[in-house]
């Protein structure tokens, strides 16, 4: 199997805004390359000791590169991508924006991308692993997360993720359930399982999402029992959402974008039980106004408001 490869010529501070919305037109992988010099802390939780000697400065700029199927309509996806950018120019600078192609085999990409995912370092006692690497070190309080993401977004490495399970963890107890909308790769419930929640219901618009969680669930022995993965629209599907259960959920988690975020906070108190949280994370930090008025107009108190770089992440309760 082959794949169409379009890079994107842009600049560091819009590679987040960039992947996500190639996530969102569809990709099934995307793969940044940039200067950008790991920091003293960030080489901590990567499990990085010493970095090359001859890695270029940092000059700002990037190349993204995402990966479609070679049997995808290519013009369609070009223009697609084309009128993205065109519309993230007007609230931030990408760069020259130009696209190039190449194509590129299966075997090729998996191993490509894999040789950059490697243990990262949550917290104190959370860390992911990849699924094909050791991790040494290991402490018995140690929770120890693998993942094989797949073509799902959600290795545990992305601010908005790490954002989202630190506004989850103090919410986690033996009998939560949680709703985890947008689950991507699952790891946002494989986490609250493992930290001790009772159960956890996912759901996800993507089949892909839906797999790489299910492969995901099961490579960290978590029984079936514990968990159930939905494909489906909680926002346009009215049935769909009614059969995941009416207030019945401590804790609702969603990781997407704000655009999402913003019509879910219409409909999310129909899941959430009496005194839950909902937790949301995807918050660009120029949409985080756009998105604290919404959950107030709502009926929704902001009790916690957490940033990393320019992403937003806030625990909601409502009044």
């Amino acid at each position: 199997m082959g794949w169409n490869k379009i890079t994107i010529d842009t600049l560091t501070s819009a590679e987040d805004m960039i992947s996500y919305e190639l996530t969102e037109l569809g990709a099934t992988g995307v793969e940044v390359e940039d200067h950008v010099s790991l920091t003293e802390e960030e080489m901590k939780v990567m499990y990085v000791d010493l970095l090359p000697d001859d890695i270029a400065p940092d000059d700002g700029k990037a190349k993204i590169s995402c990966y479609f199927d070679e049997n995808e309509n290519l013009e369609h996806i070009t223009m697609q991508i084309q009128a993205m950018l065109e519309r993230l120019r007007g609230f931030m600078d990408i760069g020259v924006g130009t696209i190039s192609f190449d194509k590129t085999k299966e075997e090729d990409w998996v191993n490509n991308w894999k040789k950059f995912f490697k243990p990262i370092r949550l917290d104190e006692q959370i860390v992911i692993k990849p699924t094909w690497e050791t991790l040494e070190d290991q402490t018995e309080d140690t929770i120890v997360v693998e993942i094989d993401p797949g073509t799902a977004f959600g290795t545990g490495s992305h601010e908005t993720t790490k954002l989202c399970i630190e506004g989850m963890k103090p919410y986690i107890k033996e009998d939560t359930k949680i709703l985890d909308v947008g689950c991507g790769s699952g790891i946002l419930s494989i986490i609250g399982l493992k930290l001790g929640a009772g159960h956890a219901v996912l759901t996800d618009i993507d089949p892909h999402a839906i797999s790489a969680s299910e492969e995901n669930f099961e490579v960290n022995h978590i029984s079936k029992d514990q968990f159930e993965v939905y494909q489906g629209n909680v926002l346009d599907d009215k049935e769909f959402a009614q059969s995941l259960g009416s207030k019945c959920y401590p804790v609702v988690v969603a990781n997407i974008l704000a655009d999402v975020i913003s019509p879910l906070i219409e409909i999310v108190d129909q899941f959430l039980a009496e005194d839950g949280v909902f937790v949301i994370s995807g918050i660009i930090d120029t949409k985080e106004k756009e998105i604290a008025d919404k959950l107030n107009a709502y009926g929704f108190d902001v009790i916690e408001t957490r940033r990393m770089k320019d992403w937003v992440s806030m625990t909601a309760k409502m009044r």
